[in-house]
């Protein structure tokens, strides 16, 4: 068994989750990395169990097929030692006995990093976008567009120059 603070309150559920989407072969397997708060490792694995199974859910995507989302299981269960704050750490690998060139291919350039990378097209994959969120997101991005526009309206007559023949001059 590993180390577990007595202190500990926190650990880092892994859940596997399949998705299928109606006419497609190939499903989506995601790891999704969880928090979980609990004051043991009996207790941390009955909530993510827990939470894991909340997710099973079934709805349609914007092109009308249904989406099946099913919570696998666990991957893994660990302890989070440090409390969680700003660099804090989360988890860790260890790799031994590795070459220098095998510690740079680890290494990568920030544009490379995910949270620098541009939202990719897969066109490959199945879509598993709800419908519902997606209409209300374009209903969003519709009224900040109206609204943009009013204001854009605004500003164009308050910049304006104002007639000669205006009495405010």
């Amino acid at each position: 068994m590993a180390f577990i603070p007595e202190n500990a309150r926190w650990f880092l559920a892994q859940h596997v989750a399949e998705i299928r989407v109606q006419r497609h072969k190939r499903n989506v397997v995601h790891i999704n990395y969880v928090l979980i708060q609990a004051k043991g490792p009996q207790e941390a694995y009955r909530k993510a169990i827990e939470l894991g199974k909340r997710g099973n859910t079934k709805y349609k995507n914007p092109d009308g097929e249904t989406v099946t989302i099913r919570f696998l299981g666990l991957r893994d269960l660990d302890v989070i030692h440090d409390p969680l704050e700003h660099g804090c750490e989360i988890m860790f690998s260890e790799r031994l006995g590795m070459t220098r060139a095998g510690i740079r291919r680890l290494l990568r350039k920030k544009a490379e990093l995910e949270a620098f990378l541009p939202v990719r097209n897969r066109p490959s994959r199945p879509c598993y976008a709800s419908k519902e969120i997606m209409d209300e997101v374009a209903k969003e991005l519709a009224r900040h567009e109206r609204e943009g526009n009013r204001s854009q309206k605004k500003m164009t007559e308050l910049n304006s120059p104002l007639p000669a023949s205006s009495n405010l001059i």
